[in-house]
């Protein structure tokens, strides 16, 4: 039985399923995968509240939200050695 007081975030935490950081999805979308991310619940109410009503699934917010991360980081030089 796990220690239901470790943090998932520690690196001593049990890698499980209910524990990991995603998990593939088997299916026609076979590259998805599940993640787990905690989000600040004032968040979570407004993009439950915008998912209602626009009809459009809070998962299509998200991932256009991680694209848009991915495309505005993914454009910035690499940074040398020892910069910070």
């Amino acid at each position: 039985m796990q220690d239901g007081s470790a943090n998932p975030l520690s690196p001593e935490a049990p890698s499980s399923p209910s524990t990991a950081e995603s998990v593939a999805v088997r299916g026609p979308d076979a590259d998805v995968v599940s993640t787990h991310v905690l989000v600040p619940e004032e968040q979570v109410q407004k993009l439950r509240e915008l998912a209602r009503r626009t009809r459009i699934h809070q998962s299509e917010y998200l991932r256009e939200a991680v694209e848009d991360l991915l495309s505005k980081y993914g454009r910035m030089p690499e940074r040398p050695e020892g910069e910070s």
